[in-house]
């Protein structure tokens, strides 16, 4: 069989969390509309019988590197390419960005196959500007695969798994075949609390609160999750909580409902929101906050 790490990379909100969670028919990392959604670098482990690709989900690559926390999603995007197979390269539909040229240089730099997997393209009508566009990426840099998808839609989702999969070396599975990740209950756990809290608080919130869990209790039954909303103002504190609690309330009764889904059983969430200022500029309040600590690289 064929087994290898495959980075997914990008700039921020292309769709490579939605892209990796249809290509492993479960949802392992959180989406919403907003640039940076995805902090933390996610594994996702598809296993068929024809092998076994090892997804690393990455925050976007983007140029803001003006706070720490902008500096920690850059060089978490950045580390993948080291350990890894084979890169996809999802891009928002026909046109290209500033910053794609870098992804280009440090593609380079890498030396590793790439596939170009072309997102969006169920809203794409003109055909020749298709077959132009890819015609431009070819003379742009020798990919392996360029391929039109849609990770929304599931569109070329299973030809685009197929290369992936003949794409990587010939190697025995190197994890068990129902294993579909490396991260923990308790990460996702927070990581679903705050993609709750990303879709509800749209605009008001972009990137100044964090998740913690302080408690995580398994009970034969039930788990008990406690858990630390952290904003970095006091006006923001009383954002999340809402008027009479009812913002807090309804984002603990959504996240609480796709933990269990989860973990397949009952869940216990409390909440509480507390204000630490200047968090996402801090790297010791990142340290502090688990931000900086990411499971094991590949070797």
């Amino acid at each position: 069989m064929n087994c290898g790490y495959v980075a997914l990379i990008g700039r921020p909100n292309v769709g490579k969390s939605t892209l990796m969670n249809h290509l492993l028919g479960q949802k392992l990392s959180i989406t919403s509309r907003k640039p940076q959604t995805t902090r933390h670098r996610i594994l996702g482990i598809k296993t068929t019988e024809s092998g076994q690709a090892i997804f690393i989900d990455t925050p976007g690559m983007h140029q803001d590197e003006k706070k720490v926390l902008n500096r920690y999603l850059n060089k978490t995007a950045d580390s993948t390419l080291a350990g890894v197979d084979l890169v996809v390269w999802l891009l928002d539909g026909l046109y290209w960005h500033e910053y794609d040229q870098q992804i280009f240089r440090k593609l380079e730099q890498a030396g590793l196959p790439v596939i170009l997997a072309v997102n969006k393209i169920d809203k794409i009508q003109d055909r020749q500007a298709v077959l132009g566009f890819f015609a431009e990426a070819g003379q742009k840099f020798p990919f392996r695969e360029i391929i039109p998808v849609s990770a929304l839609k599931n569109t070329n989702l299973e030809l685009l798994e197929q290369r992936i999969m003949a794409l990587l070396p010939e190697a025995a599975a190197i994890y068990p075949e129902d294993q579909i990740t490396d991260r923990s209950e308790r990460f996702f756990a927070a990581e679903i609390v705050r993609e709750k809290l990303t879709r509800r608080l749209g605009d008001e919130l972009p990137y100044a609160l964090t998740v913690e869990i302080e408690r995580y209790e398994d009970h034969p039954q039930l788990s008990k999750i406690y858990a630390t909303i952290w904003v970095e103002r006091s006006s923001q504190k009383s954002i999340v909580i809402g008027k009479q609690g009812e913002m807090l309330k309804n984002i603990g009764s959504e996240a609480r409902a796709d933990i269990e889904k989860l973990i397949g059983r009952q869940v216990y969430l409390q909440l509480w929101v507390k204000v630490k200022k200047g968090w996402s500029d801090s790297e010791r309040a990142l340290q502090s906050l688990g931000m900086l600590d990411t499971p094991d690289k590949p070797e």
